[in-house]
């Protein structure tokens, strides 16, 4: 009885949602990461765009998931947040250091004149699905380059924790 009070009385260990994980898989080997992008590459130029900083924390979950948030200048120097859920495979084209991470989640920050610069916003917000691939130097540091639909590429640093 006491151990069924207690199971019960235990706080989630993670702060993603619990449906995210994987039942059943190995816990992750870091609890997250931090990733910084001091540079994107935009596919036209523009004499609207502006440089685009971008920091995120993900938490890692067991099955390879996460979830985390993002925070960066949009490419029109608008404050803009990036709320996601995502998966990461690991060992892609058989070498062990490669991966592609794919996250799907909600944007919000392109509001007035440049509402219609992402597809199906409503009233700033916008869904948004963000693959990229990456390569672990270490077992912490890693290089991303992420796709950012039709616009660009970003390109970041990430610090496992």
């Amino acid at each position: 009885m006491l151990s069924a009070v207690a199971a019960q009385a235990e706080p989630n260990r993670y702060y993603c949602p619990d449906f995210l994980a994987v039942q059943g898989a190995p816990e992750p080997t870091h609890k997250g990461e931090f990733t910084f992008s001091p540079f994107t590459h935009h596919f036209s130029s523009s004499p609207d765009h502006k440089p685009v900083v971008m920091v995120a924390v993900d938490e890692q979950l067991p099955g390879g998931r996460l979830c985390g948030v993002s925070f960066f200048s949009n490419s029109f120097g608008q404050p803009t947040v990036y709320v996601y859920a995502g998966q990461q495979f690991n060992g892609l084209l058989g070498n062990p250091n490669v991966f592609l991470k794919v996250t799907g989640g909600m944007l919000y920050g392109y509001v007035g004149k440049y509402q219609n610069k992402v597809p199906l916003n409503n009233n700033g917000f916008s869904p948004a699905v963000i693959p990229s691939i990456g390569y672990n130097f270490n077992e912490h540091d890693s290089v991303q380059m992420k796709l950012l639909g039709t616009a660009g590429l970003m390109f970041s640093y990430g610090r496992k924790f």
